[in-house]
């Protein structure tokens, strides 16, 4: 049969085949667990979050001339050129640090602005977007 520890008063007991407190060096790797644990939620749930917004955000800003799907078959991606981002080739050629730089300071081709420079999105937003804009690669 399995032991069940619980805290009570303060202390920390183990309940098994019989009931005693849990020693020194017992909990203090029963915490160090439970903080390893807390940590890793923590942040399983932040980069759940960051891929929601960045989502959000492709969906608010980018997929009208992107496309929801990345092709960049809308009108507006048509007109302006938007490459497919589900192509390979085209993912392979793009680098980070261009889309990067492309997100926070826009795009200019031939002179003429094509892409206009995003507003109120921090570095790691912009990083969270690209990442996205990954997943579109077939």
């Amino acid at each position: 049969m399995g032991t069940i520890q619980i805290a009570n008063a303060g202390r920390l007991w183990r309940i098994g085949s019989a009931a005693k407190p849990v020693n020194q060096s017992d909990r203090d790797c029963i915490m160090k667990r439970i903080l390893t644990l807390s940590i890793a939620i923590m942040a399983v749930s932040a980069l759940s979050a960051g891929a929601a917004d960045a989502k959000t955000t492709y969906e608010k800003d980018c997929a009208k001339c992107h496309g929801a799907d990345g092709k960049g078959e809308t009108k507006m991606g048509k007109k302006q050129g938007a490459k497919d981002y589900t192509d390979a080739k085209v993912q392979a050629e793009l680098k980070d640090e261009a889309a990067f730089k492309a997100i926070k300071e826009g795009y200019k081709k031939d002179g003429k602005e094509v892409m206009k420079p995003s507003e109120g999105l921090s570095d790691d937003e912009i990083k969270g977007l690209v990442a996205y804009m990954r997943k579109f690669k077939k």
